[in-house]
């Protein structure tokens, strides 16, 4: 009978991150079977034992259990070089299919997808989808961009984010804006409850019952969100909204607004109240730059969790929705916080005029 080898050695610290890897879900297979010989190895089974166990050659078990006595966990499961699966596209047939995917559409399409994009170059589906994710190529998707065409671009974007950065002394400042057009939609059918294996179901189609208009000032520094629905959105509406901030802001504050270019904010009745009242000072973004202004993302936080799955029976179901989110949010208020600088900014926004025009130009 053939003598048993000497159990091998292993630190304290190796015998943590194997055991770990011993009991991976997550791991590659090869380096969960390579953990669990090491460490049977270490416990003084004999090297037949352990390949039957783990179910690897006995020539294996040596070979892994040299490896590691001589580096130890540096490169533990690494394939070595020319080991291994051979690759079984070659790499001019990859460089196609980016080449197409870079300068190219499918027929009559906008876009490839991977089936499309298999049957044009002759591979599988699956093996496009590892050269696209490789390689970061996302065809499928598209993001929505507009560069701002605003004269005062650059004035607008130092103030308001000025403001943010360096608020003013003793005083608050506020995102103002408007969430017009809120639609009550009741659904044509009862709504199915998620159950296990299902998720929940509602129709596709609604029933108009009417809108409000949310009117919405976010404190910058403390994330408290004052708010008001009324039925339209005009000066008059937006005049109401001012007298609701004067009110709850104390007296002793300045108000600086962030605010759109929308008409409202700029109507004659508004300017004549605005110098009645010098505490107020408004701050405009430019045009087409909605994302300068912080209450958008809580209005996109309130359109996720409140709003879009919501079934609305009346225009006051609606409202009654809106004022128990924004009580629920000013429970527990928490700050949208503002880093960029405006040069980063202004950098960032050179190089998309650069791109636009590159693109324009071809």
């Amino acid at each position: 009978m053939s003598r048993a080898a000497a159990p091998l050695a292993i630190s304290e610290g190796q015998q943590e991150v194997l055991e770990a890897l011993a009991k991976s879900q997550s791991a590659p297979h090869r380096v969960v079977r390579r953990a669990r010989v090491v460490l049977l190895a270490g416990d003084g089974v004999s090297n037949s034992a352990i390949g039957e166990m783990v179910g690897v050659s006995r020539p294996t078990v040596l070979a892994w259990r040299e490896q590691f006595e001589n580096e130890g966990l540096a490169g533990f499961g690494e394939v070595a070089r020319g080991r291994g699966p051979k690759p079984s596209i070659s790499k001019e047939k990859v460089a196609e299919i980016v080449e197409l995917t870079w300068h190219s559409k499918p027929d009559g399409e906008t876009h490839w997808s991977c089936r499309s994009m298999a049957k044009r170059v002759g591979v599988s589906p699956a093996s496009v989808h590892r050269i696209w994710s490789a390689r970061g190529l996302k065809p499928h998707l598209v993001k929505t961009f507009t560069l701002s065409n605003d004269k005062r671009f650059e004035e607008k974007l130092v103030d308001v984010v000025g403001v943010y950065l360096n608020p003013p002394d003793q005083s608050v400042v506020l995102c103002v804006d408007e969430k017009s057009q809120v639609q009550a939609l009741d659904r044509t059918q009862p709504s199915v409850p998620m159950k296990k294996g299902r998720a929940g179901t509602m129709t596709h189609d609604y029933q108009r019952h009417g809108t409000t208009t949310l009117f919405a000032a976010l404190n910058v520094l403390t994330g408290v969100v004052m708010g008001r629905c009324l039925p339209r959105h005009r000066n008059t509406e937006f005049l109401k909204f001012l007298r609701v901030i004067d009110r709850e802001v104390p007296k002793g504050l300045q108000i600086h607004m962030i605010c759109n270019n929308y008409g409202t904010h700029k109507h004659p009745n508004v300017k004549a109240w605005l110098a009645k009242h010098p505490r107020f000072h408004l701050h405009f973004t430019p045009t087409s730059s909605s994302w300068l202004n912080l209450v958008e993302r809580w209005f996109r936080e309130l359109t996720d969790k409140a709003i879009r799955r919501g079934v609305f029976h009346s225009v006051n179901d609606l409202i009654a929705a809106i004022e128990d989110y924004l009580k629920a949010s000013n429970d527990n208020p928490k700050p949208f916080i503002w880093t960029a600088t405006a040069e980063q900014i202004l950098t960032k926004v050179a190089r998309g005029r650069v791109a636009l025009q590159q693109v324009k130009n071809q």
